[in-house]
């Protein structure tokens, strides 16, 4: 499962979201069931940044959410995101 989440910052936050985005990550990286994060900047908008997470399974990424220090500092950095559908599933795993 893919978690992909995009965001619009100022120039002039950059470097501010980058150092809060390092900081979920690392709350995250703890989590049960947690294979990897990216962090980027568009190269053409440079102020449309993503977080792409990728789990085990959606319901560890569901869990890892709810956990305390996830609460602290990766749902508000969330609830900044651009508001659109972020849970991706691998084609494979759509096979029956």
């Amino acid at each position: 499962m893919i978690a992909i989440s995009r965001f619009t910052v100022s120039e002039d936050r950059a470097e501010e979201f980058a150092a809060q985005a390092g900081a979920a990550a690392a709350v995250l990286a703890d989590a049960d069931g947690f294979l990897s994060v990216d962090i980027a900047r568009n190269l053409d908008e440079p102020t449309l940044w993503t977080i792409a997470t990728r789990w085990r399974n959606v319901g560890s990424y569901r869990r890892a959410l709810g956990s305390y220090q996830a609460k602290l500092a990766v749902v508000p950095l969330l609830s900044m995101a651009i508001d659109e559908p972020s849970a991706y599933e691998h084609p494979e795993a759509m096979r029956l």
